[in-house]
């Protein structure tokens, strides 16, 4: 690519390096409808959307792009339709894009059906959040709400709290109980 079209792409990205499983990404946060929303403030100046939660919804994106799962928009080229069969089928599926509907159908379980359309809706098939409430016909700045949710769900599916161990020996006894030693 020559440098006057570099510089031209360069004004419409935001680029933003993130760790990934395979080392260093680039993430071009004006790509999708999650990056732009991770940008917003709140009135106290915060980010709306915390580092955990984007990291959970670029990841059910990620998932559902290996698991090929966009819908087909065009002709299907490659089907054969002398022999009958017009291909797509799970047979026909990588164990990587495989294991990755597997995964996607695990978060979309673990976030419940109330709040799986809008991640679906915005990390997947990056429809902005004017576009969802106009769909599911929601209040104006509804679908901002239901996605901080959603997220935080999905977030806790990915990344479970950890939980501290208290640090008192856990026994079956009822209180004052002491075991006797013979000897």
């Amino acid at each position: 690519m020559d440098r006057a079209g570099d510089r031209f792409g360069a004004q419409h990205r935001d680029i933003e390096m993130r760790a990934g499983a395979d080392g260093e990404l680039a993430i071009n946060l004006n790509e999708s409808p999650l990056g732009q929303i991770a940008k917003r403030k709140d009135k106290q100046g915060k980010s709306f959307l915390n580092e955990i939660e984007v990291r959970a919804g670029e990841r059910l994106r990620s998932d559902y792009t290996r698991g090929q799962m966009m819908p087909r928009l065009g002709a299907n080229w490659e089907a054969r339709v002398s022999s009958g069969r017009r291909g797509g089928g799970v047979a026909e599926l990588t164990e990587t894009a495989l294991a990755a509907r597997m995964r996607v159908e695990k978060a979309i379980v673990a976030v419940g059906p109330e709040l799986s359309g809008v991640l679906i809706d915005v990390c997947c098939f990056l429809k902005g959040l004017e576009v969802v409430e106009a769909e599911r016909l929601w209040p104006a700045r509804s679908a901002k709400i239901v996605l901080k949710a959603a997220l935080g769900a999905l977030s806790r599916h990915y990344e479970p709290p950890r939980t501290r161990p208290t640090g008192n020996i856990q026994h079956w006894g009822a209180a004052g109980y002491k075991p006797s030693i013979a000897g």
